[in-house]
């Protein structure tokens, strides 16, 4: 063994700073840059938003640096310094100029001798009068505080009050009673243990609670849940001897079998299948925070005679520049000068990083449009097969570049809004014909379901034949697949009786 030094030369890919910035901006949403870009201004004192500037008031005329949204990449940094600066001075002087011609004293008397506004206008009082900001904020009902409400509102001691917390507790989205890892006929014993009460008599307090708004909550399977509603609504002994014993083949819409069983007829089965449907399955369900999902486009497809155009949407997107009021800042102050040159760089590489974004989701956009004129054109049915490889090897870039592209982003068509991904579908083989898109299977299998006979709805196996007769050639499988992903139940729970 021996100790020396050796020279190597090797090449390795470096990831920099900037360039994990550059890939982190092009696979956000637009929502998320957007967030990105505005925490950035909070953070970087050098750069500013050329739209709140123009909000302040200036009406100066625009210089390039504040025209364009994004800065030139090869347009030097003491340009845009000096073009910013000169904007800036300009737009004083005249804020300047045009307050001096104000007479603030005449304004203001006359704003105070001012009275309600008439008729249509709308009178807003003191601020005294207006009601607190906690005042008009709205918060959607959630089940557990809809629960305890009536818990306290009931004539359960405090024994049983705990044990109904550890219920309301324990309850899933869908207002079951469910315990990971414990059997369902093991979770009253549990929580009645925990709570110290008697396993018996903490029965008696859930049967309480599932009688609580909304009917059935707390019920440990659905088969619980139908009977507490349907108790208490009254129904039939029919009705409660189906759910406690036929649930199954009531599911499987098996109505012959259940009607055997029985021995009535299947006319009857079917009725008490109807008013069974009415039963709420899901008892939480109107006390789940749905939020609205907002979609903003990325981009827009315009269609101007025969042609196709595509426009990256801006609106809403901060305008950023690089300001020039910190150079003065820089001059005899070193430590000052490295603090800004460095904030300057980071907004320099900011503003790039977002233009080159803007720049690839158009060409990327522009490419799939050319790909997908049909579509455009012609509906769903003419979607054409594509792979992230066919747009990656057309506009010049790696395949994990286009899979970061069209991830989140949306485009906004005269067929309406979908996410890039959309478009990439794989290929189905057609005898002596061009390849079909999987969606546009999905659509012709949708088709054949909403055109079948309700009594005699098709099979897969005769969804499969039906299909190739179009020359569609796929497996049993891949319908059945397809179907559920289209949430398109199967023959036999599709069948009507009557």
């Amino acid at each position: 063994m021996e100790l020396k030094q050796q020279l190597k030369m090797s090449q390795q890919l470096v990831m920099t700073p900037q360039l994990q910035q550059a890939i982190k901006l092009l696979q956000m949403s637009r929502m998320e840059l957007v967030e990105t870009v505005h925490q950035e201004l909070l953070e970087n004192p050098v750069l500013e938003d050329v739209r709140e500037i123009a909000d302040q008031g200036t009406n100066s005329p625009p210089t390039p640096a504040a025209a364009n949204a994004i800065s030139p990449p090869n347009e030097s940094l003491e340009q845009t310094i000096a073009a910013d600066a000169q904007f800036q001075d300009r737009g004083a002087r005249d804020a300047d100029k045009k307050a001096a011609e104000i007479d603030w004293d005449r304004y203001i008397e006359n704003h105070a001798m001012q009275g309600p506004m008439p008729g249509g206008g709308v009178y807003r009082g003191s601020s005294d009068e207006l009601p607190s900001l906690e005042a008009t904020l709205t918060k959607t009902e959630d089940l557990v505080d809809h629960l305890e409400w009536q818990i306290r509102m009931s004539d359960l001691v405090e024994d049983e009050r705990g044990f109904a917390a550890l219920v309301v507790g324990n309850l899933d989205d869908a207002g079951y009673l469910t315990i990971d890892g414990v059997e369902p006929k093991e979770v009253v014993p549990k929580l009645a243990a925990e709570a110290g009460v008697d396993p018996e008599d903490a029965e008696e307090i859930l049967q309480v609670i599932q009688t609580f708004d909304p009917i059935g909550v707390a019920a440990r399977n659905l088969r619980e849940c139908l009977l507490v509603q349907a108790k208490h609504l009254g129904m039939d002994e029919l009705v409660l001897k189906i759910i406690d014993e036929h649930l199954h083949d009531l599911e499987r819409r098996n109505y012959p079998a259940i009607a055997k069983k029985l021995c009535i007829e299947i006319e009857e089965v079917y009725d008490v299948a109807q008013v069974i449907g009415e039963l709420e399955p899901r008892p939480a369900r109107n006390f789940v925070a749905n939020e609205p999902q907002y979609i903003v486009p990325d981009v827009w497809v315009h269609k101007v005679g025969d042609k196709y155009f595509v426009v990256a949407n801006d609106d809403g997107m901060p305008k950023l520049k690089i300001s020039g009021f910190y150079r003065a800042a820089m001059k005899g102050n070193a430590q000052a000068k490295e603090y800004i040159q460095n904030k300057m760089r980071s907004a320099q590489w900011l503003i790039r990083s977002i233009d080159q974004r803007r720049k690839t989701i158009e060409r990327v956009t522009e490419c799939i449009v050319d790909k997908q004129s049909e579509f455009f054109e012609k509906g769903i049915e003419f979607l054409k097969p594509m792979i992230l490889r066919d747009v990656a090897e057309e506009v010049g870039m790696h395949e994990s570049t286009i899979s970061r592209v069209t991830s989140n982003k949306y485009v906004a068509t005269p067929r309406g809004v979908y996410e890039l991904k959309f478009f990439f579908n794989s290929a189905i083989k057609r005898d002596d014909e061009d390849d079909i898109a999987s969606e546009s299977v999905k659509q012709a299998i949708k088709k054949i379901v909403e055109g079948e006979d309700d009594r005699h709805p098709h099979s897969d196996q005769k969804i499969v034949e039906l299909l190739a007769k179009e020359k569609i050639m796929i497996a049993r499988r891949t319908v059945a697949k397809y179907r559920e992903m289209m949430g398109i139940l199967s023959s036999s729970k599709r069948k009507k009786y009557f």
